[in-house]
């Protein structure tokens, strides 16, 4: 029987996004391929810091050791080195006592085809490029932001979204920036009972809540929220939402337009998913890592 992700929450990761690669991209940038290769090669034993991700890698893959004696999350690495400069990378995996063991080296080239191809439900990247590919194919993904920020104590995995644009459509969104507030309240209290249309991000939530109901509700180790600028009225659609798609969300704050950095850090998320760059510079400001998901109206350039 051949090997399948059944049953598995599937991650994939950049090598960028997992480690600090600055080092080497430095060299390639002003010395070129052959300069890169040859410095990664010659440090190939000297392991790379951790990038933005690797907190959350971390905690994801901690997930295995309290899932019953049952792997449940299985974390990829795609790249765009080559497997022989590569080599470095796998090196500090291991040394992190890291358990991935599934990779794409792509020698130069966008690894974003392999996303699919190991049906992942989030891909991080810090490649804006390969983040908007993957959208556009219906895949969760994230472009994740140097903000350098620290982890979190503890090994509860604290997962934060946005609604419009990243759980649910852009579609109230459009009618918020077409049509002002009071158009986009009045036609959220009229549309209360109407299920909104999913986004990009319902797939990876659903994927997360199935991973929840593996566990006692007081020994989960997953925590999630929805952190949104709605508040009431328009907070009814969201609720009847969610339990029309018979989904869980921990916690659900309804800011008003308050700026959420200082909700993100009070919940402790380990990554906050928004559409917009504003959320996530409040929660860098807050130092909360966040993950810019570049989808719907609020993205679309003039």
């Amino acid at each position: 029987m051949p090997v399948t992700f059944d049953g598995k929450l599937v991650v994939a990761v950049s090598s960028s996004a997992l480690f600090d690669l600055g080092d080497g991209d430095r060299i390639f940038q002003e010395q070129g391929l052959g300069a890169y290769a040859e410095y990664q090669i010659k440090h190939e034993d000297e392991p790379f810091g951790p990038g933005q991700a690797f907190p959350l890698v971390e905690k994801l893959l901690h997930i295995n050791s309290v899932a019953d004696g049952k792997a449940r999350v299985e974390v990829i690495l795609l790249s765009r080195n080559s497997a022989d400069t590569g080599l470095r990378i796998f090196n500090s995996i291991q040394r992190a006592r890291l358990p991935i063991t599934r990779a794409a080296f792509c020698n130069g080239r966008s690894p974003y085809p392999y996303v699919g191809a190991f049906g992942a439900h989030l891909f991080l990247s810090t490649n804006g490029e390969d983040v908007r590919r993957a959208l556009a194919a219906n895949i969760a993904s994230a472009m994740i932001l140097p903000d350098g920020s620290s982890a979190n104590a503890g090994t509860e995995l604290r997962i934060a979204f946005d609604g419009d644009a990243v759980l649910f459509s852009d579609d109230s969104e459009r009618i918020f920036q077409e049509e002002g507030l009071d158009s986009f309240m009045r036609k959220e209290k009229a549309a209360a009972h109407q299920p909104m249309h999913s986004g990009p991000f319902k797939p990876f939530l659903q994927a997360l809540h199935a991973l929840q109901q593996e566990f006692p509700l007081d020994q989960c180790p997953i925590r999630t929220a929805l952190v949104t600028a709605r508040s009431a009225p328009a907070h009814e659609r969201v609720v009847r939402t969610l339990r029309d798609w018979k989904i869980r969300i921990d916690e659900s704050l309804f800011l008003g337009g308050l700026e959420k950095g200082a909700f993100l850090r009070a919940f402790g998320a380990d990554i906050f998913f928004d559409d917009q760059w504003s959320h996530c510079n409040s929660a860098a400001l807050h130092g909360v890592p966040s993950g810019h998901v570049t989808h719907g109206v609020a993205n679309i350039k003039d």
